[in-house]
């Protein structure tokens, strides 16, 4: 095969093997400290988009059945970077799960770039405020590249969007649309709020209070450039952070449902108001 460096799996312990299972996530994140680190991607269809979206491969762990298989094609664009085949329950032994698809790559993280960057050009922004749940995360960034979000800031607060968990429940989409962290320039929520509104952007706190308007709101629908702000599980958007949105928004329930799961409410309120803004549907 024209593809990679196939090297079947006889010693578990092999150092290059720690990325696959004796490395936290956080030590993933700060391997190349203080370059970029490292992450996961999962199954043929996220690393394809990973590799589409620009990001380089380090390693690949395989399922050796499958080298012949949906990965192939995969394999051929990632070079001659090792691969690493066992069969699959050697492999979960290795990792501690079942691989999706029978496959992972070790992949080099990028520079994230600035708020004012991201900003630049977008019209519909979506903020996550300590959504601590990487699967939360990855539901939400889904949500955010299907419903017409432009691009995702995160509060420090939040899971890693390239954590694999997240990086797998989002499909891949943490590549396709753009996003950043909150830094000690932009800090959130001051001065990150001010960089927004000199940016041109209202923001739309996720909330229910004496004040909130509905989702549907004729002024919040028409707003040209609208930031969703979304808080963490349980307790929801701090309440400086609520004060100083321009509105608050509720979506409308029943039953005597007085909140939904923050990814499920993020996927309400981008539908609502992000394809309002393009005049599509569903």
């Amino acid at each position: 095969m024209p593809y990679a460096n196939i090297i079947p799996l006889t010693d578990l312990n092999r150092p290059e093997l720690a990325l696959y299972s004796r490395l936290s996530e956080n030590q993933l994140l700060h391997y190349f400290e203080p370059d970029t680190g490292i992450f996961i991607a999962e199954s043929p269809i996220v690393i394809n988009r990973a590799l589409d979206a620009g990001y380089e491969p380090i390693s690949i762990l395989a399922e050796e059945s499958g080298l012949h298989g949906p990965a192939a094609e995969l394999l051929v664009r990632c070079g001659s970077i090792p691969v690493y085949t066992a069969p699959m329950e050697v492999l979960t032994q290795l990792t501690g799960f079942a691989l999706t698809r029978g496959l992972l790559c070790a992949m080099r993280r990028k520079v994230l770039p600035s708020v004012s960057t991201i900003c630049a050009g977008a019209n519909r922004i979506a903020i996550l405020e300590n959504v601590v749940n990487p699967t939360n995360v990855g539901a939400i960034f889904r949500s955010a590249a299907a419903l017409n979000m432009d691009a995702v800031l995160l509060t420090s607060g939040c899971s890693d969007p390239l954590y694999r968990r997240a990086i797998r429940v989002s499909m891949g989409t943490v590549f396709q649309v753009p996003w950043t962290v909150f830094d000690r320039s932009s800090t959130w929520p001051y001065p990150a709020m001010d960089i927004l509104r000199e940016a041109g952007f209202k923001t739309a706190a996720m909330a229910l209070t004496d004040r909130s308007v509905r989702i549907d709101d004729p002024s919040v629908m028409a707003e040209e450039k609208l930031a969703i702000v979304l808080g963490t599980e349980g307790d929801g958007l701090a309440a400086d952070t609520i004060a100083n949105c321009d509105y608050t928004v509720r979506i409308p329930m029943s039953h005597g449902v007085d909140s939904l799961n923050v990814a499920a409410a993020s996927a309400v309120a981008f539908w609502q108001l992000g394809n309002n803004r393009t005049g599509r549907g569903v």
